[in-house]
This record gives C-alpha cells, structure tokens and sequence, in this order.
C-alpha cells in the first residue's frame, strides 16, 4: 500500500479549495436591506475572518471582520449575521449574530462547532467571502497502564501476546478509518503506520489488537480520517517501554523505569535455580550499538534474589543478565528527556505574542518540541504550535535551548505545557502545565486574520 505523509496544513489547504468552491454556489445571496446606511451602494464592504484556521471539536469558531465604506463613512452600530453550513448539513443556517463596534469592526463566537464549516457573514445586506473552518474531532485514546509493556516473548516458538487499545471520536463518526502509530525517528517528528487500521463504530467507539516485535520506546496513537466531515485528527499518545517478558529462571526489573537524564536506578531479580554465589554479569548496549557488553557483576545471594545498584545509563539501553547457564529477558530502560520551562506571563492580551523558552538535556540540534492546549473536554491536550531545540552558543547560551512564540486567539483560561517527543535514544518528557489568563482584546485588533502562528505536526505515514 503505497504511504503518504501530509501535513494539517496541507489537509487545511486541500479541504479550503473543496468547501470554498462549494459555498460559492451554496451559499444564498442577500438582497440589500432598503434605507441602508449611506454610501453603503457605491464602495462598502464587508469582511469575515476567523481567528484560528484549525479548532478542535467543542472550542469557539471565532469571526472577526469590518464593515467599512470608500472614503471612511461612518457605518455605526449594525447588526451583523453569520451563516454556518457544516460538511454534515444539507444547507446555512444562522450560526451567530452580533454587532459592530465603532470603525465597523465585529467579533463574534460561534458556538458548537464540531465538523469543518462554512461560514460567511451578512450585515445591512452586504454578504462577506465565505471561510472554511477546519475541525480536528475529539479522539480519546486507551490502552494498557502506561510505562513497560510485557508483550515479546523470550524465546522462539511462544505465543506474543497482543496489545489492545481502545477509543472514542467526539463527535461520532461511524465509518472513519482509525489508524494505529508508532513514533519512530532521531528528532521526534515521524509517525510510522503499524498494524492494520480500524474503523469508527455507531456509537464513535474503535478497537484495534497489535503485536508488538520491535522491542524500544513505543509512543504510541491514533489518528482518525474522513475528509467529508473533519481534518485528520490526532489522539492523544500513550508512552510504553516495549520488552520481552519474563524468563521466569531469572528475572530482571529496574527499580525505576523510565528514568529521568543523569537519574540512577536499581536492576534487580531472581535467579532461584542458581546457588547462592553464582557469578552474575550485567549486558548493556544501545540503539546504535551491535552486541551487548559487560557493564556490571555481582553474585546471587542467598534466597535467590541479586541487585546491581546505582545503574546510570546516559542514553536509553538494553540490559540483560548471564549466570550459570541462564540468560534474561532484554530489559529496556527508558531514559527521558531533562526539560526546563521559563514560567512564562501568566495574563496576556488576544492577539499578542507570548514566549515559551527553557533548556533540553541531553541536547539534539533541531529536534521538534510542541506547545500543547488542554481541549475543551478537558481529557487531554493537542499541538497548537512547534518548536526545534536550539544549539548552544557560548558563552552567552551554554546549553541547549528551545523557544516558541505564539499568539492566542481564544480569550479565557487556558492550560497549556511543552513537550518534547521522544526519540531512539531519550524518551518523552513534558512540563508542568501552565494557566494562561487570555483576555479578550477590542474588535478592531483582531480584525485580520492570524496567519502567523506556527503550522502543526505531519499526520505521518496513513
């Protein structure tokens, strides 16, 4: 099956063309209200915008815009109407009103969007272009605890035992196509397709079964696809630590797993079969290397048990133990990123930029890092907004770095965090989350479309 790999942008850009052609003989034309506002039949014009190009299900679909005329006329208070049609309707209906503000400019929130829209507004008979707003739908993510995961056997000829999610799309889509990802790659940015898709039920419900075979670090999501009503939308990401399971002969943990950068921990077990004393090697070696090497010895004490203590791996790494004639299971021991965040201002005008800035240890030059809302259900948190880690430069900056810039265009309370993806050699981590005061600004300052707030992560390999 041939891959393809798009971005929201693209998918944005696609379903623009579609819908916009469209609308332009769906949507009906307004005759002119008589009496109008003078000058408003030689040289007026209406304007629509929307604040953001892409929401998810359940958030505002903000309408900015102007009713001015050639020459400055003054326009005055009017009522201005907006017309929704949403990919699901068979027509407009009115969707919001509300009124200019001096200058002509208006902002309105439309409520209950949950499927890509058309929109246009119509003020004292002028009908502005119509927009398309692009909603990503509502996708809830479940599987087994996060942390390691049990589902490689040890030795050849035993049964892998699948690993199950489950999940639900808000608003239901019966029919869509669910499919499965993996992140795989050196700078956090690529989503890999695994197993074979599944489908959207009546109620918005999914199953999918996969059998893991690549032991490593597994972020793992879904994303949901149906053009006709919404924009490739994401899940949230459950993070695993893939291994094999137990050889019940002898066993081995770690105390900690995953563990944060320079962070210690503590691989233990039992090796009941052997005798007290039995000389034990640790084997360590990583994604980049062939072949274990030595890393440690100890001796199985009595009752059978044996620890190796104050194990600091640098790099995520793959641990097994040999005695007498026994070997492990391949442990994998996750290591996480070191992320520090710049608390950043907790109140800010719509509209105007703020700054989210700290260090990543270890560091890699360009890898992504993400800026995440909380959604409006509150069940989780999506990318508004990406970012690269930057290399030091002594001696002004001697670590490595990150920063986004990002402008809010919902007003409210808004919670949001930094990410920063995992990859082949460090795991996952993500910041403390941060409340952000966003208050509303006057018409007249948002009347132009955004357009300048960074694009969103590729939907990877569908």
């Amino acid at each position: 099956m041939r891959s393809i790999s798009l971005t929201v942008a693209f998918i944005a850009a696609a379903v623009s063309l579609t819908l916009t052609g469209a609308a332009a003989s769906a949507a009906p034309r307004h005759a002119r209200v008589p009496g109008g506002l003078p000058g408003h039949a030689h040289g007026c014009h209406l304007s629509l915008e929307l604040k953001l190009q892409v929401i998810t299900a359940g958030e505002p679909a903000d309408a900015v815009g102007q009713l001015f005329c050639a020459g400055g006329a003054a326009t005055g208070p009017q009522t201005v109407t907006i017309y929704g049609r949403s990919a699901i309707a068979p027509s407009f209906t009115v969707a919001a009103t509300g009124t200019t503000e001096e200058h002509g400019a208006y902002a309105v929130p439309i409520t209950n969007v949950e499927n890509d829209t058309q929109f246009y507004a119509v003020a004292d008979g002028l009908q502005s272009a119509t927009r398309v707003e692009r909603v990503l739908a509502s996708v809830k993510l479940t599987g087994a605890p996060e942390g390691v995961l049990y589902t490689i056997p040890p030795h050849p000829g035993h049964r892998r035992v699948p690993a199950k999610f489950t999940g639900e799309v808000s608003p239901a889509d019966m029919g869509a196509t669910v499919i499965l990802q993996r992140q795989n790659a050196l700078k956090g940015d690529e989503w890999h397709r695994i197993g074979l898709p599944g489908v959207v039920d009546e109620e918005g419900k999914f199953t999918i079964e996969h059998n893991f075979v690549v032991p490593g670090p597994a972020n793992i999501r879904v994303i949901v696809r149906d053009p006709r009503v919404n924009v490739t939308s994401p899940s949230n990401i459950l993070t695993y630590e893939i291994t094999q399971a137990q050889n019940p002969k002898l066993t081995i943990e770690s105390l900690a797993d995953p563990i944060s950068y320079l962070q210690s921990t503590t691989i233990h077990g039992s090796a009941e079969t052997l005798v007290a004393g039995t000389p034990l090697k640790l084997m360590a070696r990583t994604i980049h290397t062939i072949g274990f090497t030595p890393v440690g010895e100890t001796r199985v004490e009595p009752g059978g048990k044996y620890t190796f203590a104050s194990v600091t791996p640098l790099a995520s790494t793959f641990y097994k133990v040999l005695g007498g004639d026994e070997a492990s299971a391949v442990l994998y021991e996750g290591v996480k990123y070191l992320l520090t965040t710049v608390p950043p201002a907790t109140t800010i005008e719509e509209g105007k930029p703020l700054v989210f800035s700290g260090t990543v240890k270890p560091g890699i030059a360009g890898h992504k890092i993400y800026l995440e809302r909380e959604n409006a259900a509150h069940t989780g948190y999506h990318v508004i907004a990406t970012g690269e880690v930057i290399a030091p430069e002594p001696p002004a900056k001697p670590e490595f770095t990150y920063s986004i810039e990002y402008r809010f265009y919902l007003s409210g309370t808004i919670n949001v965090r930094v990410k920063i993806p995992g990859d082949q050699e460090n795991g996952t981590t993500v910041s403390e989350p941060f409340t952000i005061q966003v208050n509303a600004a006057p018409a007249s300052a948002v009347v132009s479309a955004p357009g300048d707030n960074p694009t969103l992560p590729s939907d990877g390999q569908i």
